[in-house]
């Protein structure tokens, strides 16, 4: 085990090298700058060229990126161009836990949902219950979040006047952007659970268990739910890493101060530092993530071998 995660480690480190660079090159390459004329229009090209001077702009390409290398090794990500005395670590240490808090939440919902409603469906296949569980399944994994987002903030806050729209003071706050999180997984998660238990249901040690007498839902629950939970361990590696790294749609429509909303602003803002610093950042999660993910393969399945 110990010997499998080092080369996991090893191998995400590589990643990591991959994406500051590829991240770092294609910022630069793109036309403008986060001190561009064009939109400093009152500002002598003098002024800009000295802004640009004191964060190391006008540099030869190589030389900032060497350099960035060099900070990133020391742990400083940087500093925001248009944040006053704002640095990306920062940014990071304010905005992750508030999106942890909203995303912790949408993945519990999203996995007690999910389940419940795979479970349901592929018990009573081809009935009403099935077809239902069906039927939002596909409209969850076809319908973008910011129309799901849309039509809530209409229904509840608009119409009905029932939830706020903004912020996260009470639990009311996190009913709609919780909502709009588990949406799609939901939808994912239902599908792959009743794809896995119809499958799982037909095998031999199942069969047994019946024939042993042993009562249907200590069969559900005992011996088929185990395996059919492989592939939903598997789409939740990356799914735990989006949401408690910040939806950035979604923090956006809500107000939510996360770093998905950081993240979307920064895009905007051409804020290179704070993107590159929270693109490694979420690149760090996922890899995390998936390394939990092939631990806890482990724990279900014993017949996985992660030395092999």
């Amino acid at each position: 085990m110990g010997k499998y995660i080092l080369k996991r480690i090893i191998a995400g480190l590589i990643t990591l090298f991959v994406l500051i660079t590829v991240s770092f090159f294609l910022m630069r390459a793109i036309p403008g700058g986060p001190f561009s004329p064009g939109e400093y229009k009152k500002t002598p090209p003098e002024i800009l060229k000295r802004i640009e001077d004191s964060y190391g702009l006008n540099d030869p390409l190589h030389v900032q990126y060497f350099r960035y290398l060099k900070n990133i090794a020391r742990g400083d990500l940087g500093v925001s161009f248009k944040r006053l005395d704002s640095s990306v670590n920062s940014l990071i240490a304010h905005g992750f836990p508030v999106s942890a808090k909203v995303g912790a939440v949408a993945v519990i919902a999203s996995l007690t949902a999910g389940l419940t409603l795979g479970i349901v469906s592929a018990i009573r296949r081809g009935k009403l219950s099935d077809m239902a569980a069906m039927t939002f399944a596909t409209v969850g994994v076809s319908v973008p979040v910011f129309v799901i987002a849309v039509i809530l903030l209409y229904i509840f806050a608009y119409f009905l006047r029932i939830l706020p729209t903004y912020g996260l003071l009470t639990w009311k706050h996190y009913v709609l952007p919780v909502a709009c999180l588990s949406f799609t997984p939901v939808a994912y998660i239902t599908r792959q659970t009743r794809s896995s238990m119809l499958e799982v249901m037909q095998q031999d040690y199942i069969r047994t268990a019946r024939a042993k007498g042993v009562s249907e839902a200590g069969i559900i629950f005992k011996h088929a739910l185990r395996n059919a939970c492989i592939p939903v361990v598997t789409y939740l590696g990356p799914l735990v890493a989006a949401l408690l790294t910040g939806a950035f749609v979604v923090e956006r429509l809500f107000a939510i101060p996360g770093i998905g909303r950081d993240y979307t602003t920064s895009i905007g803002d051409r804020d290179y530092a704070v993107i590159l610093g929270m693109t490694l950042f979420f690149g760090i999660f996922v890899i995390l993530c998936n390394i939990l993910v092939d631990i806890v393969h482990v724990a279900i399945d014993p017949r996985v071998k992660l030395e092999k």
